[in-house]
């Protein structure tokens, strides 16, 4: 997982896709936080990703690290513990004049049953599963 962590925060965005009524949907991300040993991303309830997450969990994402590209599939959780939105709005500072822990709207998600693999076009795929 922390290697995951790190290639997510070298990429810096990274694209989510989750769907909707059959139709895929993809946005750039630029979120993702490692807290009590679970990788996490933050959103706005307001926002479609976060009605598209609520009706169905499963999300993949997709980021160029350097000339490779990573993968990630699995399951979003929402965590609706104060103390992780506290932590992402930290690790992000530059969220904090759009959310705040109570406002009702900041969500904070974690990764479940997640196959992450690493690609490129000279070496073999690397997959970690966490």
């Amino acid at each position: 997982m922390n290697e995951v962590y790190e290639l997510l925060k070298k990429a810096g965005t990274y694209f989510l896709g989750t769907c909707e009524d059959g139709q895929p949907r993809v946005r750039p991300f630029g979120t993702i936080h490692l807290y009590r040993d679970r990788l996490y991303f933050q959103t706005g309830k307001s926002k479609a990703v976060s009605r598209q997450l609520h009706a169905n969990p499963r999300f993949e994402l997709c980021a160029m690290v350097g000339g490779d590209w990573l993968r990630v599939e699995g399951s979003a959780v929402l965590d609706n513990d104060r103390d992780a939105r506290v932590s992402m709005l930290e690790a992000y500072p530059a969220l904090q004049s759009m959310y705040s822990p109570d406002d009702g709207n900041t969500e904070v998600w974690y990764m479940r049953n997640v196959t992450a693999t690493l690609y490129s076009f000279t070496e073999p795929p690397k997959t970690w599963k966490f």
